[in-house]
């Protein structure tokens, strides 16, 4: 009959629009070559005049070795300047500073404080270290060095820049919590003594070596007689 709705069989089968997983997966995390000299300077790099974003977009970049130096000043778009001398920025400090914008974005955000300092600034914090450390004797200025010298050295394998204004105040904390103490107490030295104790002792083995080398020579002397 022509007039009668004939139904169909609908197919439940899905359609081409299964999502596929992803192609390529790591299987550990990207870490940066730690004793790449480039690597160190990048990370040392200071990030200023950006907002919250820009500064986590230029962060993301040192981390996965994705930024790049500027190798030549370049040109500003607002004064047309050659004052840019930061890596993505578009705008000079100066021109940013007045338009109250980002320099990267140009976007009036709230910018990130700047962790750039002044030459001024850095050698006030190198002259307050130094101070600190003619306080101590000498004993306790090369331990406290070793000590120093071991942290920035896991600090630059983990990437972390080295920062001058936490050592100067770790120094204060040490000095004032060494005044309650004894040259005897400062323990740091014991890898100092122990290195000394060793030397000794390989000293005394070498000379106890020789004097049985000796008496073995006299009893072979004695016996050929």
């Amino acid at each position: 009959m022509s007039g009668v709705y004939e139904s169909k069989k609908v197919s439940s089968r899905k359609g081409n629009n299964r999502k596929q997983g992803q192609t390529y997966k790591n299987t550990f995390a990207f870490h940066a070559n730690k004793g790449s000299r480039i690597t160190k300077q990048i990370a040392a790099m200071p990030i200023g005049g950006l907002c919250s974003k820009c500064v986590d977009v230029i962060e993301w970049r040192k981390k996965f070795r994705k930024y790049k130096p500027l190798t030549t000043a370049r040109k500003c778009v607002n004064c047309d300047q050659k004052a840019i001398k930061e890596a993505y920025h578009v705008m000079c400090n100066n021109c940013a500073g007045e338009k109250n914008v980002c320099a990267k974005c140009l976007e009036s955000r709230e910018i990130v404080p700047t962790n750039i300092k002044s030459q001024k600034e850095l050698v006030k914090e190198q002259v307050e270290f130094d101070r600190l450390l003619s306080g101590m004797n000498e004993r306790q200025r090369r331990a406290y060095l070793r000590k120093l010298e071991r942290k920035r050295k896991e600090s630059a394998e983990e990437g972390a820049e080295e920062n001058l204004e936490e050592e100067v105040e770790a120094l204060r904390k040490h000095v004032e919590a060494m005044g309650t103490r004894s040259d005897s107490d400062f323990d740091d030295d014991s890898d100092f003594d122990s290195e000394e104790d060793d030397d000794k002792e390989g000293e005394d083995d070498e000379e106890d070596d020789d004097e049985e080398d000796d008496d073995d020579e006299d009893d072979e002397g004695e016996s050929d007689k």
